[in-house]
């Protein structure tokens, strides 16, 4: 390597060998460092490196090895000297081989390591023993589900095949200055692993994986998902829904869980993340990868959900990532965003260190906020309406280390998240080959509800249920209000589905910060292939809007500035005597400064106001809306999921799930709120409906099964069961009939069959199941001959014969559809086969041939028993009518 203005890194070759014609590189370095023998000490120690002393009498050059690494190779080291090379004491403005933007080893140098924050890494497991690892292993923050034990080591074989979880490992928490592989991110975070990988991954191996002691673990790392080929369409199933949604509401005692996970791999194959429901959802950190020169991998997936990235591996030829491998060992080949993931999963244990009371909302403001696109190059970087840039390869750009632990140390929590239904449109639109379905909606966002109303946007989803004959077609974008556009779905050239999708979640992060109210545009585009009939169209059946955000501006959380005693009136317990004399020198403060005396709201009581606002009335004509800490305001009718508690002039709270009530209790719901269904017998709001009633979907009720059901539902596609004596049929229960009989929706009995039946589903001979004994199937119906040209076949399985079409040159044929009894016009029959109307080509002379020749020919094709195949029988007629 060349020199650079701050540091020199050397290989050196023993000097009793020749010159090689090609370089080899050894475990041995030349560095040169500016600050003296204690600052080479430092970086030997804190990078893994043994300090052999200075070089003679070079002044600033020391000879560093390291064990781990390959002692001879003609390949150089990819990544050992990464961290070494990036030190901020090492880094110049002219050193072009310093990319140390992700500043990790600055959030060290102000003392961040990720010391009490406890991290596992979801995957084919960790070794444990491993010396960079063992250390910071953490058992409490182990299992293994697929073994069902609380050893999460992975199962060795020869190939090395479940390697992968103790890579992820390594970069998160390997130990420093232990002369091993490499220096984890965060070096004194605790570390353990979940082994659900090395098995069947079903839902509920997933959901048992997510819902790992989420008291205890602060965040999880995951780099898997589904298959990244490029036609796939898959998401977590219900149960990992519910552990994902627990984790954000319960763990970290109410802080939430941080999920990070990797965006896919698939680039190659065409793939765009946002058909990954794990990395699409808003409870995950979605991160990508660049490679160290800012360029996008080849391995890259696009999508609006990608949050930020890191740096990981590209070509062959470029560096890839060091770290820990199976057998206590290193290796210097890790890749993909599987790398990426691990490396912010590092950054945010360093986060959590400075401030332990991050909300898992907290942790993604922190990243939108301090990431930055730097170097990375991409076409569509944008500035969105909010005044960040954002591209849908790198998010809102690079991770920094050393930002992100300076905001979260002064950082206040997040107001709190709101979520609204900006709009559901279920009118069906056709979506034509080669043309643009264009929908716009306009949105007060909720203005009016005051628990759910979105000024500043988060995530936003767009749920969408779309027909089409080949899914890979398919371009979806979004426009917001501020003009900001998100690709939700790129074609996919390998996706032939024609299954569409059924309600599913495109998510995009582009409009983080932006204000959510205004006009809001879905353009689909159907880009025909040629692998599809043009003529068939597809058709968006429905799509709703559901914002994700804040009534506040995140990043400039302001207090009331109203005192306790300017508030709303409110019932309070007498004071004791010190609290009381704090409490009057706050009223004389008040008394001290200008009184208001202009007009009041006209929801304001008699009491007055402290301003024109309805949140600065003094009491209220009709209800108050809130609670004290964060201010009161006078409504007329209270908003959706409160009612109207005329004694104390209050909106209370309805039961959870209420949209409407008339109390608190569980059964005065009289509406319910979106996921919820009412149940009008017992009127509560319930997840499910119970044995007995189905979920009508469009009016959201629990309706009565019919009488003659177990369960039942409004679906015809879900299973119902029917009480004895009855079958399910669409979607109901009918009375079970006997052979020969079916049931009769007109009168309502069971009814014969026609005659030709044994089985059927109505009057006529066109509505045959199975055919009577001596009936034949043919065309879907049951006769009692097959018609000319066709013969009656056995069909294994059928206790009756179908009528099969005979060779297209007999008019009749027994047994085969090649043994012609009788043939059509132009053809003559011989030896059960049918043959045109020409004289035996070896009866009569041929043109420039020899006929004995010909003859001779036929002789070998007689012998060889060749005459019963068409051709041989139209040129050698004579010889294999002779024959037999």
């Amino acid at each position: 390597m060349r020199p650079s203005a701050a540091w020199l890194l050397l290989l050196a070759l023993p000097a009793c060998l020749a010159a090689p014609s090609r370089p080899v590189y050894t475990n041995h370095w030349a560095v040169q460092v500016l600050g003296g023998p204690g600052e080479a000490a430092r970086l030997a120690s804190a990078y893994g490196y043994v300090n052999l002393g200075q070089i003679g009498n070079l002044e600033n050059y020391y000879h560093f090895h390291h064990s781990r690494t390959i002692r001879r190779s003609t390949l150089s080291s990819r990544g050992r000297h990464n961290f070494l090379r990036m030190d901020p004491k090492h880094c110049g403005d002219k050193n072009n081989h310093c990319r140390s933007e992700m500043n990790i080893p600055a959030a060290w140098q102000r003392g961040y390591t990720g010391k009490n924050v406890v991290v596992t890494i979801l995957d084919d497991g960790i070794e444990t023993s491993h010396p960079d690892l063992i250390q910071n292993y953490d058992p409490q923050a182990s299992y293994d589900v697929n073994d069902n034990d609380c050893d999460p080591s992975p199962r060795y074989d020869a190939s090395n095949e479940n390697k992968h979880g103790t890579r992820c490992a390594g970069q998160v928490a390997a130990k420093a200055n232990n002369s091993n592989c490499i220096v984890g991110i965060a070096y004194n975070a605790r570390i353990g692993g979940v082994r659900m990988l090395d098995g069947d991954v079903t839902d509920v191996v997933e959901a048992k994986s997510l819902g790992i002691r989420p008291d205890y673990i602060d965040i999880y790392s995951a780099s898997w998902g589904p298959d990244d080929d490029g036609k796939t369409v898959d998401g977590p199933g219900e149960l990992a829904k519910q552990a994902f949604e627990y984790g954000i509401k319960k763990g970290r005692k109410g802080l939430g869980s941080i999920f990070v996970w990797a965006s896919g791999n698939g680039g190659r194959e065409g793939d765009y993340c946002s058909c990954d429901g794990y990395t699409n959802s808003i409870y995950t950190i979605s991160i990508s990868s660049s490679t160290d020169s800012g360029l996008k991998p080849w391995y890259l997936e696009e999508c609006a959900s990608t949050l930020a990235t890191t740096y990981s591996s590209g070509a062959f030829y470029e560096q890839k990532i060091v770290t820990t491998d199976l057998r206590h060992g290193c290796t210097e080949g890790h890749t993909g965003t599987s790398v990426s993931a691990p490396i912010v999963t590092g950054i945010i244990a360093l986060a959590l260190e400075a401030n332990p009371s991050l909300t898992w909302r907290d942790v993604q403001h922190l990243i939108v906020k301090t990431s930055r696109p730097l170097h990375l190059k991409a076409n569509d970087w944008k500035t969105n309406g909010a005044g960040r840039k954002v591209s849908h390869l790198y998010g809102y750009g690079l991770v920094n280390a050393e930002a992100i632990v300076m905001e979260a140390k002064k950082w206040k929590k997040a107001p709190t998240q709101h979520v609204c239904i900006g709009s559901s449109d279920r009118t069906p639109r056709d979506i034509h080959a080669d043309q643009t379905v264009r929908t716009t909606t306009v949105t007060n966002a909720c203005a009016n509800h005051y628990d759910q109303r979105v000024v500043y946007l988060e995530h936003v989803i767009v749920r969408v249920s779309i027909e089409h004959p080949r899914r890979g077609d398919l371009q979806i974008n979004l426009t917001s209000p501020s003009g900001t556009e998100s690709q939700l779905l790129a074609r996919r050239v390998f996706d032939i589905s024609n299954e569409g999708f059924k309600n599913w979640e495109f998510m995009t992060v582009h409009c983080w910060g932006e204000k959510a109210e205004g006009e809001w545009t879905l353009k689909i585009h159907d880009t025909s292939s040629h692998m599809r009939n043009p003529e068939r169209r597809g058709k968006l059946k429905e799509w709703s809007l559901i914002l994700y955000g804040t009534a506040e501006h995140p990043y400039n959380a302001t207090s009331s500035h109203h005192s306790q005693s300017r508030m709303l009136e409110i019932s309070t317990p007498k004071l004791e005597l010190s609290k009381a004399a704090v409490f009057q020198s706050q009223m004389e403060v008040v008394e001290e400064e200008e009184e208001y005396t202009g007009p009041c709201h006209p929801e304001c009581g008699n009491k007055g106001c402290d301003g024109p606002n309805a949140d600065q009335c003094l009491n209220c004509i009709h209800y108050s809306l809130g609670i004290v800490k964060a201010g009161r305001v006078c409504v007329s009718s209270c908003p959706s999921g409160y009612f109207g508690d005329n004694a104390s002039r209050r909106c209370r709270r309805c039961q959870k799930g209420c949209e409407t009530c008339t109390g608190r209790g569980r059964n005065q719901c009289t509406s319910c709120r979106r996921g919820f269904y009412h149940h009008q017998e017992t009127n509560a709001c319930v997840v499910f409906c119970p044995a007995g009633f189905y979920a009508d979907e469009s009016q959201k009720l629990c309706l009565e099964c019919h009488q003659s059901c177990k369960t039942c539902a409004s679906d015809p596609d879900k299973r119902i069961l029917c009480k004895d004596g009855f079958s399910p049929l669409g979607a109901g229960c009918l009375p079970e009939c006997q052979p020969g009989m079916y049931f009769s929706k007109e009168t309502r009995k069971c009814e014969r069959c026609h005659a030709s039946c044994q089985t059927c589903v109505g009057p006529g001979k066109e509505a045959c199941i199975q055919c009577a004994k001596d009936f034949h199937l043919h065309e879907w119906r049951c006769v009692p001959a097959c018609s000319q040209g066709f013969y009656p076949e056995a069909v294994p399985g059928l206790p009756y014969k179908v009528c099969t079409r005979c060779d297209d040159s007999c008019s009749a044929c027994e047994g085969s559809r090649d043994n012609c009894v009788k043939c059509k016009e132009g053809f003559n029959l011989r030896i059960g086969s049918c043959i045109t109307n020409v004289t035996c080509m070896d009866d009569s002379p041929i043109p420039e041939r020899s006929p004995s020749a010909f003859k001779t020919l036929c002789e070998i094709v007689k012998s060889k028993k060749l005459c019963e195949m068409k051709l041989f029988i139209q040129l050698c007629c004579q010889t294999c009518l002779m024959a037999g």
